[in-house]
């Protein structure tokens, strides 16, 4: 924070990669806030990895500007790895390696042991170090990918799909964890598939599709959208309601607007059964997604 105002923790503008004639991504800008938790979302080949790649300067950019922490992505690379955890979506470590051996390799690169820290998170993760790394579970390599990342005290983490492998415990556990991390200030980049742990723990979320950012919202900032299901009764016209689906007597729609009016609404219509729901963060994805396709 600087002069009390909230500064960029990472920041992506105009970013560009080719593949030749194929786009990695194109014209991608976003910025995650000190002490934000920050979701990024889309599915796969999208371009969330390749975006974490060039932050991390595993590729090149083919345009546009990339930082952490007032650093440059490319030039200042060595200097944003000693402040900068990284959790990868596939974990690879050599595998005739004891787990512990890993993590004190990883502490290394940090200048420091964090012997302390690395106990805590491998208790509270219940990661066994004295394993060699190929006799672990998909679940305990992610683990040990975890503690890598957090056991050095990072002021900003890069997550790619974090919780692939987990059990739901342990994805429990790791949230618990990310929410500790994000309120002492650390900057957190939540790359994932699952919509549901977006929605609970980020504020923004980055929407990306084919190389491109389509939005980036602030989810306590939109009116909560309602999604009405009704089973059989009459027709029901408002101009609040947005048919989304209707198939063998049962009708979707999306409902903005008072709720007084929607009860009065499904009260007159004589149904058989309703349910309304806030609309979720899956919801409003594919809603974008269906946009964007139409010509």
């Amino acid at each position: 924070m600087k002069g009390g105002r909230i500064m960029d923790a990472i920041q992506i503008s105009h970013l560009k990669k080719y593949y030749g004639k194929h786009t990695g991504v194109e014209d991608v800008s976003f910025s995650v806030k000190e002490g934000e938790l920050f979701g990024f979302v889309g599915p796969n080949g999208a371009g969330k990895s390749t975006t974490i790649r060039i932050l991390l300067n595993f590729i090149f950019p083919s345009g546009g500007i990339a930082s952490i922490g007032g650093k440059d992505a490319v030039k200042d690379s060595v200097a944003i790895k000693r402040f900068t955890g990284y959790i990868p979506s596939e974990v690879r470590f050599y595998g005739d390696m004891k787990v512990g051996d890993i993590i004190r390799v990883s502490n290394g690169f940090y200048n420091r042991s964090y012997d302390e820290e690395t106990e805590r998170l491998c208790r509270l993760f219940e990661l066994d170090k004295t394993k060699k790394f190929h006799e672990l579970s998909l679940g305990n390599k992610k683990k040990a990918a975890v503690v890598c990342a957090l056991a050095p005290r990072p002021k900003v983490l890069i997550l790619d799909e974090p919780t692939n492998g987990l059990d739901p415990m342990m994805q429990k556990q790791l949230f618990a964890e990310l929410k500790n991390q994000s309120a002492r200030g650390v900057s957190i980049l939540l790359s994932s598939h699952n919509l549901g742990e977006v929605q609970e723990y980020c504020r923004r979320v980055a929407f990306i599709k084919q190389g491109k950012i389509l939005a980036v919202t602030d989810l306590k900032e939109i009116q909560p959208q309602k999604i009405v299901t009704v089973w059989g009764g009459r027709e029901i016209m408002h101009p609040g309601l947005q048919l989304l689906e209707e198939r063998e007597g049962k009708r979707v729609f999306r409902y903005q607007g008072e709720r007084a009016v929607l009860l009065r609404l499904l009260h007159e219509a004589g149904l058989e059964d309703f349910t309304v729901e806030n609309e979720s963060l899956e919801e409003r994805f594919m809603d974008l997604y269906r946009k964007e396709e139409r010509p």
